[in-house]
């Protein structure tokens, strides 16, 4: 039956209107939820582009038809970017292609070594696992993705893409934007590459390379192609129609756009008898920058197939945003949205419907989701993945505090053992050395990697750090240049260190570089070049000359994996949430404290850690190398971010607070010093320099701190503007000792956008950190995670209509309609919306957070709603006259498997009867009577099916009828 309003609910709407049984449906129809945050669904139909509101890059979308999963309707799966962030490759999951939610993760860790685990001065800045493509074949689903610091290519492969674990296979080798492709044979290839499409068959065990197809296509086979320019990379390849057609980013001078490239044979010239190229090439979206992506199947009436796009823009400092794009196919070529104009924030009519009830649950689904850390989040299987610990290394002590270079000097007045590689020459040279009697000539360079190399086989090791230094001097050319002294063991250059040398002068380029615990030893390049570009700079055709190199490793103090960091500890983060980088599980925890999530300070801050990407080895700031931030993705066109957080056991030199952060980073922090908290707002913007002052960055903006005194608990809040003006964002960030009376700390904060540099190549991300410059051990909880989308600078009063409207709605609901765990879900956020809306609030941010947590439940009830049986019971009436009188009969029909006993009421009496399955059975009254009214007889029909008494009534009405 219908649950009546509580006493206890009563108190708790605190003079809202009670909605009783009568009620429901105007219950039903004040409660009327917002999309999430992360949906540009409208609510009418239509849905704005990029109709996901958040930083999700590099696209691929696959669609699993509702013939082949067993839900019965097409089901869309999208894989996405997350570079250095843990777990990785985030699987998303969508009905209508414009609302989505995350499923599952690909990895929980990409890898254990130092790189991924911000370990021994390494990190995977702008590295990591890039541009996935994810396939569906034969009741398999398929990742593969590239990762620029981790040993190349992997490919995973799973039966339960929604929350199974996933098989690692790695590749090998590195393959640039891989996209797996299997055939209409059910061959499976790689396409990859940049600036120009290569790609190699897979054999059955998709491991091993067993065919390859390099430059498949190339620029320089479309002369004059005015799409074609720059970046040539992000192939996603699909079979529509009988052809095959290649999506390809593409950045000519008129802007970033999607060329497309159809042919009749997937390989190309490599299937052609005079080796031609058979792909013709049109650019077929340029507009609003909308480029990498994927086709997308939409399953049409009477069988037919829309193909449309699913392409990102760039729009920082949210991050790349994709964006589903309509499309109009003639002679087999599409033109995308308004006759190839995308406006952004244009709308368009969304391509697949749904139910009024799935719709809502659909809109509640979001990327992003506030916190209350109950540790009651689902357990997934990439949660357990399995390593193994690898031993620490024996380091060969005679292989320390020595030149491992041979012939550094050049004093032998020979190169060897010394070699030249990409064209250049090499030569011992007496004319001008730095030092000695001779120095390295390096001439006839035609590329950046054209210099001179040494094999160092067997000679590094591992975890050790090397000193690395080289004299260099050039006569002519630019006025300054930057080289590299690099590594090379078959997984790409590694810059070991670099520096900028003037022109005309000898100067010393030094640096020191921790060797992977991944890296291959034994075959291993040291190299001196310049820095790559495209088109090659300047830089690369100068000739210099080289003297007194050399590499010396020291005696090891590093860090090495242990298993209790990778081992579960019993916590369970909802899947919004991702580390920056792989976490160290010792020290975070929600079973520490109930309801809290503790974040402990592992080890030290250094200052030492660097970006290996970059040339030039910037440094990373303090809050790029604490380990263990927490985050998720923003949002925009605003965004309001609140934490609480226990300070009592934060020790001297600890920092912990809440940032908005990429490269540029802002933040509000607790700082412990000597003794006294403090509570303040850090900035970092643009430019950013290679060799910085962590501290002085990190320091507290003057004006913008406040003494907590003996306060144990700290309020603070962030908020986050993206449109003011678009393309920067600005924070302003509040503090208060009670959650209801809040100080704003100085003035709002910023700019930040995007470092061109690509080190942090994703939107900025909101997170919880807690970080050590003195002694570890220090501890700091954090209370919630609570998101809203109205800022304090709005100045609008706290509004909890919608929280007032779903809790009301979740009164009038009846328990028995729905399934037991889905029941469960819902009373147990209603509790808690219910004890939140009891209490007093002091931001929006605090009513916001559990109408979303129930409104999300409150619409998967109404999905998944068990409707009561019923029976297919019918009822006729009619008169006829028997002997000058009025005879009413009801027929009884079943149209059930199982007989059905059936009560007939009438006027003029009543029978019962049992009628058979499939059977009628009439019942006659005799009215006595030589005419009568019209009326009608009811009947009240009962049956047992699946072992339950099921009950229905029906009515049936006879006319007027006279016997005289």
């Amino acid at each position: 039956m219908v649950r009546a309003v509580s006493t206890a609910t009563a108190a708790v709407l605190m003079g809202a209107s009670l909605i009783w049984a009568g009620q429901a449906a105007s219950a039903a129809d004040e409660w009327n939820p917002d999309p999430s945050y992360t949906s540009t669904d409208h609510q009418d139909g239509t849905y704005s582009v990029p109709m996901l509101n958040a930083d999700v890059p590099d696209v691929s979308v696959e669609r699993v038809p509702a013939s082949e999963n067993d839900e019965g309707r097409d089901i869309y799966y999208m894989i996405s970017t997350t570079m250095h962030l843990s777990p990785g490759a985030p699987i998303l999951k969508s009905y209508d292609l414009v609302n989505w939610e995350i499923v599952n993760y690909v990895f929980d860790r990409a890898d254990i070594g130092d790189a991924f685990s911000l370990r021994n001065g390494q990190s995977s800045y702008g590295q990591g696992q890039w541009a996935s493509s994810i396939r569906y074949h034969d009741g398999k689903y398929y990742v593969v993705f590239n990762t620029n610091n981790l040993g190349g290519s992997y490919l995973y492969v799973t039966d339960d893409v929604d929350g199974g674990s996933w098989q690692r296979i790695p590749l090998g080798r590195a393959y640039h934007d891989p996209s797996l492709f299997f055939d209409v044979d059910g061959s499976a290839y790689i396409f990859y590459g940049s600036g120009s499409t290569s790609a190699v068959k897979l054999g059955a065990d998709m491991k091993t390379v067993v065919a390859e197809y390099p430059q498949i296509l190339r620029t320089s086979d479309y002369p004059g192609a005015s799409f074609l320019g720059g970046l040539f990379e992000g192939a996603q390849v699909q079979y529509i129609d009988g052809k095959y057609y290649i999506v390809i980013i593409t950045w000519p001078s008129s802007g970033r756009q999607v060329a497309l490239f159809r042919s009749d044979t997937l390989l190309g010239r490599y299937a052609t008898v005079d080796g031609s190229n058979p792909y013709e090439a049109r650019g077929v979206l340029n507009s609003n920058g909308f480029a990498q992506g994927s086709l997308v199947p939409i399953s049409r009436a009477g069988g037919g197939t829309d193909w449309w796009g699913m392409f990102f823009r760039d729009n920082f400092p949210i991050g790349r945003t994709p964006g589903l794009i309509p499309a109009t196919w003639t002679d087999g070529w599409p033109t995308f949205g308004n006759n190839g104009s995308v406006p952004v924030d244009g709308s368009f009519q969304k391509p697949i419907v749904l139910s009024p009830e799935d719709e809502r649950f659909q809109q509640q689904k979001s990327l992003v989701a506030s916190d209350d850390f109950d540790n009651d989040a689902p357990h997934r299987a990439y949660m357990d993945e399995n390593w193994t610990i690898p031993p620490a290394p024996n380091y060969d002590p005679s292989l320390l505090g020595v030149e491992l270079l041979s012939n550094p000097g050049f004093e032998s007045g020979t190169t060897a053992p010394w070699g030249a590689q990409y064209s250049a020459t090499i030569a011992a040279d007496s004319s001008n050395p730095a030092s000695g009697a001779a120095a390295l000539k390096v001439s006839n360079r035609t590329l950046n990697g054209s210099g001179p190399n040494q094999q160092l086989n067997g000679k590094l090791q591992p975890g050790v750090t090397y000193t690395v230094s080289a004299k260099i001097r050039y006569e002519s050319g630019p006025s300054t240049i930057r080289f590299n002294l690099a590594a090379d063991w078959g997984t790409g250059v590694q810059v070991m260190s670099s520096g900028n040398v003037p022109v005309g002068q000898w100067a010393t380029v030094t640096g020191k570089y921790t060797l992977p615990t991944t890296a291959n030893v034994n075959n291993l390049k040291f190299a001196i070049e310049t820095p790559w570009a495209n088109p090659q700079p300047a830089s690369s055709s100068v000739d210099y000359w080289v003297d007194d190199v050399s590499i010396i490793g020291s005696t090891p103090s590093v860090e090495y994996p242990n298993a209790d960091e990778i081992a579960p500890n019993g916590s369970q983060l909802g899947l919004q949430w991702e580390w920056n980088h792989a976490p160290d599980n010792r020290y975070w925890s929600l079973t520490d404290r109930d309801g809290w999530l503790r974040l402990t300070t592992g080890k030290v801050v250094t200052g030492a850690y660097t970006h290996a990407k970059l040339s030039g080895k910037d440094e990373l700031t303090y809050l790029e190398e604490a380990r263990n931030t927490l985050s998720q993705r923003t949002f925009g066109p605003r965004q309001s971010v609140e934490t609480t957080m226990d300070i009592s056991q934060m020790k001297n030199g600890d920092v912990a607070g809440l940032a908005a952060y990429n490269r540029g980073f802002s933040y509000v922090a607790v700082k412990r010093v000597g003794g006294v908290n403090t509570v303040g707002v850090v900035n970092r913007s643009l430019p950013f320099a290679a060799t910085i002052d962590q501290a002085a960055i990190e320091a507290f903006i003057p004006g913008t701190t406040a003494s907590l005194g003996d306060a144990t608990e700290v309020h603070v809040k962030a908020d986050l503007e993206f449109n003011n003006p678009t393309g920067q964002l600005w924070t302003t960030f509040y503090y208060s000792l009670d959650g209801l009376t809040w100080t704003k700390l100085g003035n709002r904060v910023g700019p930040q956008a995007l470092d061109g540099a690509l080190t942090h190549f994703m939107g900025h991300r909101v997170g919880l950190f807690n970080y050590a410059t003195q002694q570890t051990g220090g501890h700091v909880d954090f209370d919630d995670f609570l998101l809203s989308d109205v800022l304090t600078s709005q100045n609008k009063a706290l509004d909890t209509s919608d929280l007032d409207a779903a809790i009301t709605y979740a009164d009038t609901l009846d328990e028995a309609d729905y399934p037991a765990a889905a029941w469960a879900a819902m009373e147990g956020v209603l509790a808690k919306a219910q004890s939140a809306r009891a209490g007093r609030f002091g931001s929006q941010n605090q009513i916001d957070a559990p109408e979303r947590a129930l409104s999300y439940e409150l619409a998967h009830l109404r999905v998944v709603k068990v409707e009561a049986p019923s029976l297919d019971v019918s009822l006729s009436a009619d008169t006829r006259c028997v002997a000058g009188k009025v005879v009413v009969t009801a027929v009884a029909t079943n149209n059930e498997d199982v007989p059905v006993s059936v009560s007939v009421e009438s006027a003029y009496g009543s029978k019962s009867v049992t009628v058979a399955p499939g059977k009628s059975v009439a019942n006659a009254f005799s009215t006595r009577a030589a005419s009568v009214a019209a009326g009608g007889v009811s009947a009240d029909a009962t049956a047992t099916i699946g072992g339950g008494t099921v009950e229905t009534s029906a009515e049936a009405a006879y006319a007027a009828r006279s016997c005289n």
